[in-house]
C-alpha cells in the first residue's frame, strides 16, 4: 500500500497540534467515534454512484480508513485517493485496505492550495468531520477543493453544525473542532446545492449536516 509521506517543511503548528491529538486516537478512534460522528454512511449512499463506477473518489481528512472502505466495498471499479496528515491514522488505513491496495492512493499531507499536483482528477471531494478541525485553513481546502473538481464535479460534505449549548462549544473546542455554522454559508457560496440536510444529535445537544454540492 502506497503512501506518499508529507514534507516536514511543509508542517506548521496546527498540522503538529492535529498529528499530536491524533498519535493518541489513533487506535482507538473507530471503537469511540461511531456514537457521535452520524451520518457517514448516509452521505457515501447520497452521492448515489454506480455500483460499477469508475470515477474517482478524493476524502480529505480520510482517517483510518472508514468511509473509503465503505465505498470500495460497494463499488469495484472506484479509483480512490485518502488525504490525511495523521501518519498513524494512515497505518490503520492502510492496513484496512490492504485488500484493494491497487485502486486507493493516500497522501500524508495538509489539503491546501499549493503546487503539488493529485495523481488524477477527482470526481467527487469528500469531507467527513474533517472541516471543522481545520482551524485556520478551511476556507482554504473549500478553495482547493474547488480548484480540483472539474465542472459539474461533487463535493460532499457531513460534519458538525452547531449546538445552543456554551458548555458543548468549549468542551469541542477542547477537541479541536469548530461549530457555529460557519462552513454552510461558504458551501452555498461556492458550489451549487444538490442536497443538504441538517439534523439534530441527542435531543438538540447539537447539529450535524449533510452537503452535497456542484461545481
Amino acid at each position: 500500500m502506497e503512501i506518499a509521506k508529507l514534507n516536514p517543511e511543509a508542517e506548521n503548528t496546527q498540522v503538529k497540534t492535529i498529528r499530536s491529538y491524533y498519535r493518541l486516537h489513533a487506535k482507538i478512534y473507530q471503537a469511540t467515534r461511531w456514537s457521535f460522528l452520524f451520518g457517514r454512511r448516509r452521505i457515501i449512499h447520497a452521492l448515489n454512484l454506480p455500483m460499477m463506477s469508475d470515477k474517482t473518489v478524493l476524502e480529505v481528512g480520510c482517517g483510518t480508513g472508514h468511509n473509503l472502505s465503505n465505498l470500495a466495498k460497494y463499488h469495484p471499479l472506484l479509483q480512490m485517493i485518502g488525504v490525511d496528515i495523521s501518519p498513524e491514522m494512515l497505518k490503520v488505513a492502510s492496513k484496512r485496505l490492504q485488500r484493494h491496495s491497487r485502486r486507493v492512493l493516500f497522501l500524508e499531507k495538509p489539503y491546501a492550495p499549493g503546487d503539488w499536483k493529485l495523481p488524477a482528477k477527482p470526481d467527487v471531494v469528500l469531507f467527513s468531520y474533517c472541516l471543522t478541525m481545520i482551524n485556520p485553513g478551511w476556507e482554504e481546502a473549500l478553495q482547493r477543493a474547488y480548484d480540483d473538481l472539474e465542472e459539474g464535479g461533487l463535493i460532499a460534505v457531513v460534519d458538525f453544525h452547531d449546538s445552543p449549548f456554551k458548555f458543548f462549544h468549549r468542551w469541542m473546542g477542547y477537541n479541536h473542532v469548530r461549530m457555529d455554522n460557519h462552513l454552510l454559508p461558504v458551501l452555498h457560496k461556492r458550489f451549487m446545492p444538490v442536497q443538504l440536510e441538517v439534523d439534530q444529535a441527542y435531543g438538540g445537544l447539537w447539529s450535524y449536516f449533510l452537503f452535497i454540492g456542484k461545481k
